[in-house]
Parts: structure tokens; sequence; C-alpha cells
């Protein structure tokens, strides 16, 4: 009698075990389809940028994260110091370079971006306007048929200038509205991701 009852316990214990696992696993499928949400209605993603300083690049890597997308930096082949970005000196090469309409700096990196459906394009606001850099990727690159979503940083300008000149300058481009970001955490991100999908 002992033996039959010590049995059924541990059947019962066997049964509630198997069970538990089974809702462990539909628990991680639920958010494993909650995390891939973004992407799967967004299509393939890139988060593409460039920042001759950090604070781009920190959003840049958020939007990544936030949409799964592969993040892809647009490097200058002469790298951009300090004194290259230095407002006070009229003569510095970023003045120089935002007030040369024929400007383009070169990309040292190539990309292959045939399998992206979504692109975040992220970058510094410079006098106002997008840096010169960002046009020699729109000359370099076919985004004929992709959604490309523009976002920047900066220390007080708004994004309206660089999303004109954006659209004027490549009118293939499904463009869609941009944003300014300064100290956004991922959830603020994410909510702003989804307000595109």
């Amino acid at each position: 009698m002992k033996k039959s009852i010590i049995f059924i316990i541990i059947i019962l214990g066997m049964v509630g075990g198997v069970y538990m696992m089974i809702e462990n696993q539909d628990s991680k499928k639920e958010n494993d389809k909650e995390k891939q949400s973004n992407v799967s209605k967004q299509g393939n993603v890139a988060v593409i940028y460039f920042s001759a300083t950090r604070t781009t690049k920190d959003i840049a890597e958020k939007i990544s994260r936030v949409t799964e997308g592969t993040l892809i930096e647009i490097v200058p082949k002469e790298r951009y110091t300090s004194n290259d970005l230095d407002y006070g000196n009229d003569n510095s090469r970023a003045n120089r370079e935002q007030n040369d309409s024929s400007a383009r700096p070169e990309i040292e990196n190539q990309m292959d971006l045939s399998f992206y459906d979504v692109i975040y394009l992220g970058y510094p606001i410079w006098w106002g306007d997008v840096p010169k850099i960002i046009l020699t990727f729109l000359d370099n690159y076919d985004l004929n048929g992709k959604t490309v979503i523009p976002f920047c940083t900066s220390g007080g300008s708004s994004i309206d200038t660089s999303l004109e000149t954006l659209k004027n300058y490549d009118l293939n481009v499904n463009w869609k509205a941009g944003k300014r970001f300064d100290t956004e955490t991922e959830s603020e991100l994410r909510t702003w991701v989804n307000s595109h999908i």
C-alpha cells in the first residue's frame, strides 16, 4: 500500500514537472515573439550612423538594440579631430565643409545595403544641418524603395532643416518623420520606433 502511494506521488510530481516545463516554454515563446515584433513588422532593419564624437553613436546603439537592427557606422576616410570641429574657428575643417556646397568627405568603409528594407539614419547636427558626409553616403548608395527614418543629436538645433536637406537631396527615398534625440532611454526609443510601424 505504502509503495503504491509513493509511486502515485512520484507520478504526480513528474506530471507536474512536465506541465511546468511546457508552461515555461510557452511563456518564453511569447516573450520572443514580443521582442521580434518590431523587426517582423518593419522588415530587415539597419541602423546607420555617423558620429564624430560618441553622442550619436550612443543613440544609434540603443536604436539598434530596440529594433534588433544591424548597426553600421559611416567611417570617414579622414577622421575628425577636436580642432576640425572647432565652431569658433572659421577655418576649421567642419566649418569649411559646411560652407562649401560641393564638399563631400570620403567614406572609408563599404556597405552592402541590399538586404535591408528599413534604415535608421543617424547624424549630429552641424551648423544647423546634416554633416556633408551624409550627402556622400546618399551619393554612394541607392536607397530607392527603402524606408529611411532619420534621427539626429544636437546641442540645441532642431532636426527640421536637415530633414528638408535630405528630402530635397534624394527624392526617390521614402523618408519618414525624423527625431532629434538627447539622452532618451531605450524605453522612450522603443515608443518612437513603434510609432513608425
